[in-house]
């Protein structure tokens, strides 16, 4: 039974663009009679999502409820920046009566309930549960690597790769240290591929899990709030690939920030990114943009090359400064071709 006397957190995980941010909009908007606090883990230094969900804020989860970590994983960085993030909420008035935590969708959950174990905090919060998102049309397709075909390539020409990419081992150490998992994106994947991916979640799985099909974030708050799981408790129930390791980074992935001047055409940014994405092995964009012309500020998010944008505030007095994230694996990182790729260059005279 878990103490009543303990403040609930959720850890939301999941696949780089599975959905976390809108599923934590959903839940801000319908939060079930709870007054929360959430926790924005940013893997970059632009701090796309925290800013989405303090435009989103109401008198159940005001803006100072929303607190945004970007100095790196909150599992690297416990002392510094986890532990005097989660002391602050709880010295709230009014106290929230439940914390969600975003986390990078690069970060390993299991770390993070680890951190729950610190002699500070473990008396005042309990883990009452993980969710695990997981795009739908994104697993059925096996894109746990951003090119497949190259890492099957490799493993055949070295016989010593035997281990699976990075990328596969996030996403089966979320789906292991899951609670629940929401199958994210299903009308994008279709029923085939809603059953395909739901026979890899569960062929991953360690244990039974129940797995629920979401459209834009919505669920009831009931199904993944007060699930009471005590996940800091039953750790052993949770196997990473990293288990026997003494700590993990994320060296296998890094982002490059890059400024937008303003543009004149959203549909060219977009088709930019798209050929990025494609020609350069990008896994995650997302940021903003200051279109000619338009008060409002343009919302960019792309997982590899499927981009989705939107207007979604004004500028206001903020500078119109564009700027946008791109995340990718350590070897496909090239800053100048990113940058290039982005930016239109004026024709030579």
């Amino acid at each position: 039974m878990t103490d009543l006397s303990k403040l609930p957190v959720t850890v939301v995980t999941g696949f780089l663009g599975s959905g976390k941010t809108t599923l934590i909009r959903h839940l801000m908007a319908n939060p079930g009679g709870r007054r929360l606090a959430v926790v924005v883990n940013e893997f970059g230094d632009v701090g796309v999502d925290g800013e989405i969900l303090k435009g989103c804020a109401i008198p159940d989860c005001p803006a100072e409820n929303i607190v945004e970590l970007a100095n790196g994983c909150i599992c690297c960085t416990v002392a510094d920046d986890f532990i005097p993030t989660i002391e602050a909420l709880m010295k709230l008035d009014p106290r929230p009566d439940h914390i969600l935590i975003e986390t990078s969708g690069l970060a390993l959950p299991k770390p993070l309930l680890k951190a729950f174990d610190w002699p500070d905090i473990r008396s005042k919060i309990t883990v009452d549960g993980v969710i695990a998102l997981a795009d739908a049309e994104a697993v059925a397709a096996g894109r746990f690597a951003p090119d497949v075909d190259r890492v099957n390539a490799q493993r055949e020409a070295d016989d010593s790769l035997d281990h699976e990419t990075p990328l596969s081992e996030v996403f089966e150490d979320q789906i292991s240290c899951a609670d629940i998992v929401l199958l994210t994106k299903p009308d994008l994947a279709g029923p085939e591929g809603v059953a395909k991916a739901r026979a890899i979640i569960e062929a991953e799985a360690p244990r039974k899990l129940p797995i629920v099909e979401v459209a834009e974030g919505a669920v009831d708050p009931r199904v993944i709030l007060g699930l009471e799981a005590a996940a800091e408790d039953d750790m052993d129930a949770r196997p990473s690939h990293h288990d026997n390791a003494d700590d993990h980074d994320h060296e296998d992935f890094e982002s490059v920030v890059i400024d937008l001047p303003e543009i004149t055409d959203p549909a060219d940014l977009v088709a930019r990114i798209e050929a990025m994405a494609k020609e350069q092995n990008i896994l995650r964009v997302k940021g903003y943009a200051a279109v000619e012309g338009k008060p409002m500020r343009l919302l960019v998010q792309a997982v590899g090359a499927r981009v989705r944008h939107q207007y979604d505030r004004p500028w206001g007095s903020d500078p119109r400064r564009g700027r946008v994230v791109v995340i990718a694996e350590h070897d496909d990182i090239d800053p100048d071709a990113i940058r290039d790729a982005l930016i239109a260059t004026e024709p030579a005279e």
